[in-house]
């Protein structure tokens, strides 16, 4: 009993909070991605140390697109993805350590 009316008391102050301008809560069903286009050039499998402390295997590809490069790391083993000298469009969800693939296109 007395759990619940703990749960309860943490309900109804949580409005409270929200009332002071120190609370944000916010929620999406779309989660913001980013996208790299270009020409693969390097494909690159390592490690790295997460924020907690975990090691993390990540693929490094650079993108080659109008003189520019641009190098994007993904989680985990990628590297078949991505081929080498063909040009290619990825949609990513950047990540802390490593963006996370939503889609690769061959184009």
């Amino acid at each position: 009993m007395e759990r619940l009316f703990s749960v309860l008391l943490a309900i109804c102050f949580i409005p409270l909070c929200a009332g002071c301008g120190n609370v944000f809560l916010s929620a999406s069903s779309q989660p913001s991605f980013s996208t790299a286009t270009g020409l693969v050039s390097v494909v690159q499998l390592s490690t790295v140390i997460g924020r907690d402390g975990t090691t993390v295997q990540v693929t490094f590809v650079t993108f080659l697109q109008e003189g520019t490069s641009s190098t994007v790391g993904f989680c985990g083993d990628q590297g078949s993805r991505f081929p080498i000298n063909l040009a290619v469009r990825t949609d990513f969800i950047p990540g802390q350590s490593c963006s996370s693939i939503l889609v690769v296109v061959i184009i």
